[in-house]
């Protein structure tokens, strides 16, 4: 398919079909509404659909990647990529993206510094995947198919939305007319420019950055090493900034900042675009244009993240600066942190105040990215004399001097909130760290893949738990070698299990459903287990 002269991406078209509620006439009450099919709400609906909760998914459009806006975030960070291994997707991710951990920093011709991001083994996943971020909604459509649980509704745009004590009502436009849908939660992942959000009111604050940038995703003649090249002052970009990565089919994103009184029409015309990446690329290697948009940003939060029964998610919620890739990733985080929420409470395991829990998690982690995207879209766009000549003053001691290159700010890359003030949290917080080990049936294997998306308790070293046999958890005993138990036994063979949950002594963590740790006990707090397990929403 091509566009404007470019060669463009080829998406799938999902055919429209008329619901139970147009063809019966009579609105049907569901569980959930996720309004949106963009990266967030489909990871929502996978995750759901796992846990036995028939989402309804409606869309306005009848494709993944948004028309014309196909290429868009592409780097999927390791906490992520977890997400989508417990989903069943990351096979495929992992099959058809990129994976790169080594970044290089430079200025002018000058390289100032390389870094490594995982420079541990006996790590599952990359630190991150490159992969253009229609495939990966392309993965969840076809995941969420195959689960079978819940409904994917195309060409299906929601025009209104009105909330009452014990359902919210949508009406839905179609090619077939207007009808209303009922559900007793909606997730609003409708994106930057939420309808939801406008029909509530919901209010948002933040700013809009003056930055431009242009996105150039091309074919080219020659290899470059996979690793994310980053050019603070690129000389063949006005001493402006330049992102190099190569993603899914060998296209290359090449992202140039541009200055900030930039025509957005006149930046991505095809002759225009073609000249800049002939002044980076040089006589010799030929390239092809797949695809080329501009893009400014806003650091933008709501000031609530549930509004009595809707919930927002994803880019309806928070946006900020593409800076560390935390859009995107952030999205997934917060998929992954409302899903086990609305399990425990439409199964009648928690109460609805459980859910209040999702604004005080997600809503800190957005505000934590926003900030760090902010600083960093500063020091890629100093204003004023003072952060110009800041900025010069650190380029030039990091080319000598190694404390200066950790000052270097070209997007501190994205990793796992820690929801260490949650009030669900007795202590802990962090995402739980994966690990080689031996799993119960003897095969070798990863420790996250053992405990799956339930409460887990992990009794670490020789500890018991006597009251875990009347909780609704998973319990398993983590040894360093073979041990008598009864409880399941993982072997931590290589040890890095006791090193990455800092193990001292015989110690238990308790795990939560989306892969955070709630809590870390010590021989001494076992016989409050109870308690802290009703503390993290578990009954």
């Amino acid at each position: 398919m091509r566009q404007n002269g470019l060669r463009g991406y080829d998406l799938p078209v999902y055919a429209y079909s008329p619901s139970e509620e147009q063809r019966t006439g009579t609105p049907v009450r569901h569980p959930v509404v996720i309004v949106g099919a963009g990266l967030t709400g489909l990871t929502a609906a996978c995750d759901l659909a796992l846990r036995g909760i028939p989402a309804i998914v409606l869309d306005d459009d009848d494709t993944v990647g948004v028309r014309g806006l196909s290429s868009r975030g592409i780097c999927y960070a390791r906490r992520s990529l977890e997400i989508f291994d417990r989903l069943g997707v990351y096979p495929r991710i992992a099959d058809k993206g990129v994976t790169w951990k080594v970044g290089r920093v430079l200025s002018g011709d000058a390289a100032l510094y390389s870094f490594d991001l995982q420079p541990e083994e006996g790590q599952k996943h990359p630190p991150f995947i490159n992969l253009q971020q229609y495939y990966v909604e392309w993965f969840l459509v076809d995941r969420f198919l195959e689960i079978g649980v819940g409904e994917l509704r195309w060409k299906n745009r929601v025009i209104d939305v009105r909330g009452h004590d014990d359902h919210v009502a949508l009406d839905v436009d179609t090619p077939d007319g207007v009808y209303t849908v009922e559900t007793a939660y909606v997730l609003a992942c409708d994106g930057a420019n939420s309808l939801v959000r406008q029909k509530l009111g919901a209010a948002m604050s933040g700013e809009t950055g003056d930055d431009r940038w242009c996105i150039s995703d091309a074919v080219l003649s020659t290899e470059f090493p996979t690793e994310r090249w980053t050019w603070i002052e690129a000389p063949f970009n006005e001493n402006r900034g330049v992102w190099q990565h190569l993603m899914g089919d060998d296209v290359w994103r090449l992202d140039f900042q541009m200055a900030p009184d930039a025509d957005p029409e006149e930046i991505v015309q095809p002759e225009v675009v073609e000249k800049r990446l002939r002044e980076m690329l040089g006589p010799d290697v030929d390239f092809e244009l797949v695809w080329v948009g501009p893009y400014f940003y806003r650091n933008h939060v709501l000031d609530r993240f549930r509004h009595g029964r809707v919930f927002f998610l994803g880019d309806a919620a928070h946006l900020m600066s593409p800076f560390g890739a935390r859009g995107g990733n952030s999205g997934i985080q917060d998929a992954d942190n409302i899903g086990w929420k609305l399990s425990q409470v439409l199964d009648g395991r928690a109460p609805d105040t459980l859910l209040d829990s999702y604004d005080a998690e997600r809503r800190a982690a957005a505000l934590h990215n926003v900030k760090t995207t902010a600083r960093s879209a500063r020091f890629m766009a100093p204003r004023g004399i003072m952060e110009r000549t800041y900025r010069r003053a650190v380029l030039d001691l990091a080319k000598t001097f190694p404390f200066a290159r950790a000052i270097v700010n070209a997007g501190r890359l994205s990793d796992a909130f820690a929801y260490d003030a949650s009030p669900l949290i007795s202590s802990g917080g962090a995402a739980a760290p994966n690990a080689p080990v031996i799993a119960p049936g003897g095969e070798p294997g990863f420790l996250l893949d053992t405990i799956g998306n339930r409460f887990v308790l992990l009794l670490f070293g020789d500890i018991d738990a006597p009251d875990a046999a009347r909780l609704p958890l998973d319990v398993f005993s983590v040894r360093r070698t073979p041990a008598d138990t009864s409880y399941s036994l993982i072997i931590d063979e290589y040890g890095l299990a006791f090193a990455r949950y800092d193990i001292q002594e015989p110690a238990v963590v308790l795990i939560r459903p989306d892969g955070h740790i709630a809590a870390k006990l010590d021989a001494n707090e076992v016989g409050s287990l109870a308690a802290v397990l009703a503390t993290a929403g578990a009954r």
